[in-house]
């Protein structure tokens, strides 16, 4: 066995995640299917693609720092803080500005893109006593596509230029200081573009497809690809990052047998150099790459970040970042923005949410009651843990304790049941993404006298009895509990269905595109 080492400044690289007080909570991620890194960051702000009603919204936020609390801001968000809403549809991704950490762009499922500038000022005395948010306002607005806007991205080198994908499968290059129209069209994809990347100086830009092709375009001269070849053969998300300097791309994808892979092509004829297999998970890979000839990998689902040095078309395994929070998106902050004086040599951003649909909150070991309490004849809901942050929360209320009274019994030939309050359904809305329990109110209990042996007339005016207004207050708030569980029952399954019909249609796509070419093959 050789004793040799391979030299490398990067050997002993370790992840070390943020405290809890210097991190965010209470961050309501959009539950949309749509495959973006859904969160961004700048030297000074991050969006996050937010879960609001209402049509889209997206949060803007001062930047965490894993060295110390935001100054002013709890790391506990209050339930209503200022969004950037003017979206009428889903926000599918942003981009913050290379050139000023306060411009960022968003596109959207309703097919505009939209520039947005953050003032400090909009951050003064969030949470305290009689405030008030203030919801961003755009100052650009550009219809992009008839179809919804997939992703933007800002020119690394170029001021005010804008690259944004469509459902139209083209790729719309726009200049900010005069967006009547867009200044370059890039065309040819066969179906939704997956991702785009510039290289360093802007000159190319790299897509991979859903038709599973690999694409070099020259954004300036616009039209069609002037390099393309087969990328990844799994039908399912691919994603491109261009390494550095280099005239070379990294790609992540996944194989006919479903393996997730990572693989290296030259852009001089975009042939392959090196293709690796990951593991066999079915999270799409998010690829980052720093130019310290770090190429990191992260999962959508998984809690770890696997990170990899590149050498002479060879990447070598340093280590992998394990954490039990799996992340839903990822960013990287711009390397200007790190602390060098703590050896940061790279920082990321990850986007995660409690699945409470499959964690209920579990049966707390604190009692309810004592002995002595419980022989007198008192009754109490039973505690609850919640799974997300072990916070102690009240379970339902116990049904009404029957009481036995001798009365004799009478067979009626029919008893009119006793009228339940009605209690008006809230309208379907898109449901928060926050730790509800389900609460079951019981029936309020009204009290008939025992009937005689000889029925009375019927009374002409029958006593209306009313239940008291704190009796109806608890009611209708445990009743709308319980309906806005039962909403997101419905919601979580219909989200499964739609993820569930797209992928079955992306294989009857995909088998259709091999008919059509065994086709053509056979008549040739």
């Amino acid at each position: 066995m050789s004793r040799f080492v391979r030299a490398s400044k990067y050997r002993h690289v370790f992840g070390q995640p943020a405290k809890k007080e210097h991190g965010l909570e209470n961050v309501k991620v959009t539950n949309s299917a749509w495959d973006t890194n859904i969160i961004s960051a700048s030297g000074e702000y991050i969006s996050v693609n937010w879960n609001a009603s209402g049509g889209g919204a997206f949060a803007i936020l001062p930047l965490p720092s894993p060295f110390q609390a935001i100054s002013g801001l709890p790391h506990k968000l209050p339930d209503n803080i200022p969004l950037a809403r003017s979206h009428t549809a889903a926000v599918l991704d942003t981009d913050w500005s290379p050139h000023n950490d306060s411009i960022v762009a968003s596109g959207g499922e309703d097919g505009k893109v939209m520039i947005w500038k953050v003032e400090a000022s909009m951050f003064e005395n969030w949470g305290q006593e009689g405030w008030v948010p203030q919801d961003f306002d755009p100052v650009l607005r550009i219809d992009g596509s008839p179809r919804k806007i997939g992703q933007v991205l800002f020119h690394p080198t170029a001021s005010n230029v804008l690259a944004s994908s469509s459902g139209e499968y083209t790729v719309k290059l726009w200049d900010l200081a005069n967006p009547e129209e867009a200044r370059s069209v890039l065309s040819g994809h066969g179906d939704i573009v997956q991702s785009m990347i510039f290289n360093s100086t802007g000159t190319l830009l790299a897509t991979t497809c859903r038709d599973r092709k690999l694409r070099i375009f020259d954004p300036r001269v616009g039209g069609e690809a002037v390099r393309i070849n087969d990328g990844h053969s799994g039908i399912k998300g691919s994603r491109v990052t261009w390494m550095g300097d280099m005239d070379k791309i990294a790609t992540t994808g996944f194989s006919k047998m479903s393996d997730r892979q990572v693989a290296i092509w030259e852009t001089g004829g975009l042939s392959n150099v090196k293709t690796i297999s990951l593991d066999q998970s079915a999270g799409v890979v998010m690829p980052f790459w720093t130019d310290n000839n770090i190429l990191f990998l992260a999962g959508k689902g998984d809690g770890n970040i696997r990170y990899y040095e590149y050498e002479s078309d060879s990447l070598f395994a340093l280590s992998e970042h394990k954490s039990s929070e799996p992340q839903r998106g990822m960013c990287f902050l711009p390397r200007r923005a790190l602390n060098v004086s703590d050896c940061e040599i790279a920082r990321a951003y990850k986007a995660d949410s409690f699945q409470s649909d499959i964690f209920p909150p579990a049966p707390s070991i604190e009692p309810s009651l004592s002995a002595s309490e419980f022989f007198s004849g008192k009754v109490a809901p039973r505690k609850l843990v919640s799974l997300a942050d072990g916070s102690s929360v009240t379970g339902p209320k116990p049904s009404a304790v029957p009481t036995a009274v001798a009365t004799p019994t009478i067979s009626t030939p029919a008893a009119a049941a006793a009228p339940t309050p009605s209690v008006a359904s809230p309208a379907p809305t898109s449901i928060q993404p926050t730790r509800t329990f389900s609460t079951s109110a019981p029936s309020p209990a009204i009290s008939v006298p025992p009937p005689s042996a000889t029925l009375p007339e019927p009374s002409p005016a029958p006593v209306s009895r009313t239940p008291s207004r704190s009796q109806t207050t608890d009611t209708q708030d445990d009743s709308l509990r319980a309906e806005n569980a039962r909403l997101e029952s419905e919601l979580r399954e219909a989200r499964e269905k739609i993820r569930n019909l797209e992928l079955q249609v992306e294989t009857v796509r995909a088998n259709a595109r091999k008919a059509a070419q065994a086709l053509l093959d056979g008549q040739i």
